[in-house]
């Protein structure tokens, strides 16, 4: 019987994790709620490691890519397909830069932080250069990633 309860004990600790994982939607369109085109939204997301990320085509010729550069150490990227939605879990702390391959020269790019505290590959996702409106857009949102949080006096 003591065998039986500490299996059940080590099952529950292993799955715990998974049970409190969240999933998160990003839809990609072709006109933002702020009126701004070809964007993904929200282009900003945080959520903690475990937690499932889906890229919803809301509307339009957008597939979802990760960016070369823009992910944690050991991280695999990923190549979505046109006008098809992609699932991937967040498996480590850092950033994920995410793009839309036909219009990421009008800046559709999206930014994913996983854990808290401050992403280990912020140097190196910071020093990854991206083409057109996308250069401006992912500054702002590397901004955001970096933003200290407000503490209440």
């Amino acid at each position: 019987m003591k065998k039986l309860i500490l299996c059940a004990a080590l099952g529950a600790m292993v799955m715990a994790p998974a049970a409190f994982a969240e999933e998160h939607v990003i839809e990609m369109r072709n006109m933002g709620s702020d009126r701004q085109s070809m964007v993904f939204e929200p282009a900003y997301l945080e959520v903690e490691p475990g937690d499932t990320v889906t890229f919803v085509n809301a509307m339009g010729v957008h597939n979802a890519q990760t960016i070369d550069g823009m992910l944690p150490d050991g991280v695999e990227g990923f190549v979505g397909d046109m006008n098809s939605d992609i699932s991937f879990t967040a498996s480590e702390e850092g950033l994920y830069g995410i793009k839309c391959m036909p219009h990421y020269g009008m800046g559709m790019v999206a930014l994913i932080k996983v854990g808290d505290g401050e992403a280990p590959n912020l140097e190196a996702a910071a020093s990854v250069r991206h083409p057109g409106r996308a250069r401006m857009r992912m500054a702002d949102l590397l901004e955001q990633a970096t933003a200290v949080p407000d503490v209440g006096s």
